[in-house]
Formats: C-alpha cells, sequence, structure tokens
C-alpha cells in the first residue's frame, strides 16, 4: 500500500534548503493521498480543520463517478452539505466562465459554508477555486480523471466575456485522488493527462530559454521535479495505456508532482510553455466560434508535437535576429533586438543543446497514440488555417513570456 504522504514529504526532503519564499506555497498543501479508497479521508480531514458545512461542486457526471459517494460519506459523518452542480452551456459544456463563477459563489453564500470540495477535472477545479478564493474560504481538490496537471494550482484560467485570463486564486488545502475512480475515467481523459504531461519537454526547454534569453527567472529545483515526473511517466506509457492501478496512479502522481513544481516556483513556467500558449489559442478561437470545447491535455499533446516540429528546424536553420525589422537606428525596438541578437549569439550553443532534448514529431506522435490520444493536429477538429495562425500569433496569449516561439515571430520571422 502506497503511504498516502509520501509524495509531498518527498517533495518537502528535496527542497527543505531553498528559501522560505518558495517553501510557502507547499505548506499550504497539508495532506496528499493518491490511493485505492482515498474518498473515505475526506470526511475526517474536514471534521479535523472544523469544516463541518461544505459546498460540493460537480457536474453531473463527476457527481455520478465519485460526488454522489463522497456526499454520502460526508453526510454520514454529520457534516452539512450543499452541492452545487454546475450547469453546462448549449454545447453541453462546463466552462469557468463569470456563470458558473457566480453559480457557486450564490451558494457558498446561502450555505454559510466553511471549505469548497471541488469534484471533477481542471475546470470544475478553476470555479471553485477562484468561488473559494472570492468568499475567503480554503479548498479541497478531489480529481475524477488523471487528466490534467492543474490540481494543486493557485492560479484560476478564467473565461471573462470570451477572453481567458489566468487569475490569482488559491490553491488546495488536501488532496484525495481516489485511484479506484481515477481508473473508472473515460479512456480519453487519461490520455488527455498524459497529453499534458508530454508539454513538459518544450515548456521546460521554453522556461530555461526564458532565463538565457529573457533573463527570466528560473528554479532548477522545481525543473528537476517535472523532468523527472515526465521521465515516469514516459516510461510507464504502456501501464498508463491499459488503465491498470499501477498506470493510473503514476499518471496521477506525476501530474501532481508538476503542480507542486509550479506552487514551489510561484509561476506555471516549468509546465507551460508554447504548447499551452497553443492551446489557449485554440480554446479561444473555439469559444468565439461558439464550438464545442476539446480536451486540454489533448490539445496540449498535439500542440507538443507541433511546436517540436517548429522548434527542431529552427535549431537546423538557427535564430537570425532581423534588426531590419524594427525602423530606424537607436530606436527602442532596434535596442531590444541587439540585446536579444547578443544574448542569443552567447547562448546558442547551450540553446542547440537544449533542442537536442526535445523527441521528435514521430516519436511524440508515437507516445500519444500509444495511450490513445490525438497523435497529430489533423486528428483534431483544427484546421490548417487555425494551426498556422496560432503558431504565428499564440505568444501573445502570454506576451511576457520569452519563449523560442515569441522571439522567433517577434524577432527572426
Amino acid at each position: 500500500m502506497t503511504n498516502p504522504l509520501f509524495l509531498l514529504s518527498n517533495i518537502r526532503k528535496q527542497t527543505a534548503d531553498l528559501p522560505a519564499q518558495h517553501l510557502a506555497n507547499l505548506d499550504e498543501v497539508e495532506t496528499i493521498r493518491i490511493e485505492s479508497g482515498a474518498l473515505s479521508g475526506v470526511a475526517g480531514f474536514l471534521e479535523q480543520k472544523g469544516w463541518t458545512s461544505v459546498v460540493l461542486v460537480a457536474d453531473r457526471n463527476t457527481y455520478e463517478k465519485a460526488g454522489k459517494s463522497l456526499e454520502e460519506l460526508l453526510v454520514r459523518a454529520s457534516l452539512q452539505v450543499r452541492v452545487t452542480l454546475l450547469r453546462p452551456d448549449a454545447k453541453d459544456d462546463v466552462i469557468a466562465d463569470e456563470a458558473s463563477l457566480i453559480q457557486v459563489i450564490l451558494d457558498i453564500q446561502q450555505s454559510r459554508a466553511g471549505a469548497v470540495l471541488a469534484v471533477g477535472g481542471g475546470t470544475i477545479h478553476d470555479i471553485s477555486r477562484y468561488a473559494a478564493y472570492t468568499a475567503g474560504l480554503p479548498f479541497l481538490s478531489v480529481p475524477t480523471a488523471a487528466s490534467v496537471d492543474g490540481f494543486t494550482s493557485k492560479g484560476a484560467p478564467i473565461i471573462v466575456r470570451g477572453e481567458k485570463r489566468t487569475i490569482p486564486a488559491i490553491g488546495p488545502s488536501a488532496i484525495f485522488a481516489d485511484v479506484d475512480i481515477l481508473m473508472q475515467a473515460p479512456a480519453p481523459l487519461t490520455a488527455a493527462g498524459f497529453g499534458d504531461m508530454l508539454g513538459k519537454y518544450t515548456s521546460l526547454f521554453d522556461w530555461k530559454f526564458g532565463s538565457l534569453i529573457g533573463e527570466e527567472p528560473y528554479l532548477d529545483r522545481s525543473a528537476d521535479i517535472t523532468a523527472a515526473a515526465l521521465r515516469k511517466c514516459v516510461d510507464a506509457a504502456g501501464a498508463i495505456a491499459g488503465g491498470t492501478e499501477e498506470g493510473i496512479r503514476i499518471l496521477m502522481e506525476a501530474l501532481i508532482e508538476s503542480g507542486l513544481a509550479m506552487l514551489l516556483f510561484g509561476q506555471s513556467h516549468p509546465a507551460s510553455g508554447s504548447e499551452h500558449h497553443l492551446s489557449h489559442y485554440w480554446e479561444m478561437e473555439f469559444i468565439r466560434l461558439g464550438k464545442k470545447q476539446l480536451l486540454h491535455g489533448a490539445k496540449v499533446g498535439a500542440a507538443c508535437i507541433e511546436i517540436s516540429r517548429l522548434y527542431l528546424a529552427i535549431k537546423e536553420e538557427g535564430l537570425e535576429i532581423r534588426a531590419e525589422r524594427f525602423g530606424k537606428t537607436g530606436s527602442n525596438a532596434e535596442q531590444e533586438a541587439d540585446r536579444i541578437r547578443h544574448r542569443v549569439s552567447e547562448h546558442w550553443g547551450d540553446i542547440r543543446l537544449l533542442l537536442e532534448q526535445i523527441p521528435s514529431p514521430a516519436e511524440l506522435s508515437e507516445l500519444m497514440r500509444s495511450v490513445g490520444g490525438p497523435a497529430s493536429v489533423s486528428e483534431l477538429p483544427i484546421s490548417g488555417e487555425l494551426l498556422q495562425r496560432s503558431l504565428r500569433e499564440a505568444h501573445h496569449v502570454r506576451s511576457s513570456r520569452k519563449t523560442l516561439l515569441h522571439i522567433y515571430n517577434e524577432y527572426a520571422r
């Protein structure tokens, strides 16, 4: 039997010597249980904390998968439970938007809850964590699928008037990931979780690239934790594809370790680079056109393949910074281009070595195919025109991040 606290305690041992500002976010997570029967531990944790009234947030699917059983366990422990079933939109999607937030916030106010339970996937967690943060309440994470690495996040990607914005929120006080429930999740959700992890190949590169070229902050320990979680996940691809207990547990551990690495650093850099920017760009386009949304991890895995294709081509062709694009001599833009040209020249040897660590598009496609995920963007309802436009424009989704896609589009293309 896995020690339910081993993951968190191991991360704390690995990072105990870091400055306090890095450890503060980790300290807010009190317990993580990834095991068979983890659901049975939620009531005891709530009683220990004195949170006797809770709002349980789910959608109709996650309520049937886990929410109903959890509600019964909590009521049996004499806890008061208000269930919020999030309403889907006209396309039958539950969206982290203003309407969903108001629905949860109103239930929190009317129930006078002491905590919020998120029962479901990434979208339900985003809604719950921001609603809890707004109400000044703690929230607990109860994943129903190993589908994303955002369960520990302190940021909530929220759709505000059709535009996706990541807003500061609150991380979970505890995570109860019941492997019995995770194993019952639809196969595409598990494949999406694997795709979210596969995206770390390019996000880790982009983060290091940004530190070399854009002098962005970097934390080796967070990068190491993310890279180890990625390796563990790839090594277990067969078990994950088979939906075995070991495979699903490994995938969930890897996703949570990735999330803890982000908490440790304090930002999303370890796990979110250009591949995520493409995914967010596609999501906003689908919202604009009123189209049904795609699974986040499926988009990230497919986007990682396209970013690999572009980045490895840049490795062969070189990265030429074109100052002539920036107008008259002495302009601020030209000065910035000169600075970037100097840093690219200075670090090109290191950049090439880092690029060589990104698997080829064929290798990434095979990994995605092995777990039943989309092996290329062509297997998703994303047009060639949208793909090409996103490769030109998606860096604007997070324009402050100096990814290779950003530098290529703004200074070399």
